[in-house]
């Protein structure tokens, strides 16, 4: 009897994920929980393990494909199975589906029978066109719609069965103008009940098609990774969705550089790294619990706090960029967050991560400045509401107590949304991160 192989679920608002190559080939021997397939999201690649112990009897989903989770990608058949013949030809009265981009074809949502026709029975068949919508689109996907006023049914679906994905939508977001489609149909429900007629829309500029570039004879030109599209597509819909604001704080590190001098042999010896990021990693948590707004998401008009604090960090990797997440890192001490940088950092370059590592993250640190940069205006990783940013802690001349001093410094970046949190708030936040980091408590270590 067949195992069937599923897409995995890669995280709490991932609905689909790409084939990006196969490590078993049809007709393979596989042991139960060796490597069958690596997928990329972007939020983790990942090599998945096989779900029993056979024969790989028929691959369904070729490499470079994307297809929603729980999709049966693969069968694994007993030792000694054949692989499984292929379909037999169509009868010539039922077409065949051509492979590729044309059997992706978007189905049209059904025709509204006009009224006093007759035909009852047929209405009561046939789907609602909200019905037909979720059956084109995932989570994620209504999700967007919802937040732009977008009607999923004007647009083109180029997933299975015409169904809307994640590029769909923004691909289709980054081609209208701020006001339509959906926008419109909002406004115009919303103004028939005062009024005949729709009440004019503001005018706004259409948002500019993206510039063409021809490469010339010399360039080399490379199709992104599928992380590189993700991490694009997540940026850019991070852009629209949040109003962007930041906040720098310059933080003296002399305190921590000698706590950190005095104490890091002592950590070595337990098996943690004692660095200044886990000093702010653990100013930021004692923040997060003083300015609870900043650990929160927005969901429509609601604003949503969450209990745990969960601390995502990205890391560089030589193919683009991963958020690995330290769970209940208020439960943590210094000792407990050292050991989940090294350990997280480390497994995320070797594509070690499991998929719910790197999702639940309620705030983030990115850390430029361990390349240099003194300063970075980071994009929040969304659906959170808040980033923060840390520049190279580097010896500055300061004037400290009305003297000049060499001081080992860094600047600190809070972006955050302004729609739920202005600037007082934001201040308030990082005034006690750098409380924190200035007057540490040895005894705290």
């Amino acid at each position: 009897m067949a195992t069937d192989v599923v897409m995995p679920q890669m995280g709490e608002s991932i609905a689909e994920g790409t084939i990006v190559r196969w490590i078993k080939k049809v007709g393979e021997k596989v042991d139960r929980d060796e490597p069958l397939f690596e997928i990329s999201t972007d939020k983790v690649d990942a090599e998945i393990p096989s779900p029993a112990a056979g024969v790989v009897s028929e691959i369904r989903v070729k490499e470079g494909e994307t297809v929603p989770v729980n999709t049966v990608v693969a069968l694994i058949g007993e030792s000694g199975a054949k692989p499984a013949a292929p379909p037999p030809p169509a009868p010539a009265s039922a077409p065949v589906k051509p492979e590729g981009a044309a059997a992706r074809q978007a189905v049209e949502p059904p025709k509204p029978t006009p009224q006093g026709d007759g035909s009852s029975a047929a209405k009561t068949e046939r789907p609602s066109t909200e019905e037909t919508i979720r059956e084109r689109s995932s989570p994620l996907v209504r999700k967007i719609a919802k937040e732009h006023h977008v009607d999923i049914s004007q647009i083109h679906g180029t997933g299975i069965a015409g169904r809307v994905t994640k590029d769909d939508i923004l691909e289709f977001l980054a081609g209208q103008p701020a006001s339509a489609p959906g926008a419109a149909s909002a406004r115009l429900a919303d103004a028939t009940a005062t009024s005949a007629s729709a009440r004019p829309a503001p005018s706004q500029a259409p948002v500019p098609p993206a510039p063409q570039f021809k490469p010339g004879a010399s360039d080399h030109v490379e199709k992104m990774s599928v992380m590189r599209k993700r991490i694009a597509e997540h940026m850019v819909l991070s852009r629209r969705t949040s109003a962007h604001v930041h906040s720098v704080f310059e933080v003296n590190f002399a305190r921590v550089a000698q706590i950190r001098e005095k104490k890091k042999d002592e950590f070595e010896r337990a098996g943690a790294k004692l660095t200044y990021l886990s000093f702010i990693i653990k100013a930021a948590v004692d923040a997060l619990r003083a300015v609870p707004i900043v650990n929160s998401s927005v969901d429509g008009d609601s604003i949503v706090y969450h209990k745990e604090i969960n601390i995502g960090l990205a890391v560089a990797l030589d193919w683009g960029l991963i958020v690995p997440v330290i769970r209940h890192a208020d439960e943590k001490n210094l000792v407990g967050l050292s050991r989940a940088v090294v350990d997280l950092a480390s497994r995320a370059r070797a594509k070690q991560l499991k998929p719910d590592e790197v999702a639940g993250g309620t705030f983030t640190i990115t850390n430029p400045g361990v390349f240099g940069a003194l300063v970075g205006m980071p994009i929040i990783n969304q659906p959170q509401v808040a980033i923060l940013g840390v520049g190279n802690v580097e010896k500055r001349p300061v004037v400290v107590d009305d003297a000049i001093a060499i001081r080992p410094m860094a600047y600190l970046t809070l972006g955050y949304d302004h729609r739920v949190i202005d600037g007082a708030v934001a201040d308030h936040f990082m005034s006690h991160v750098k409380q924190s980091l200035e007057n540490w408590d040895p005894n705290a270590v």
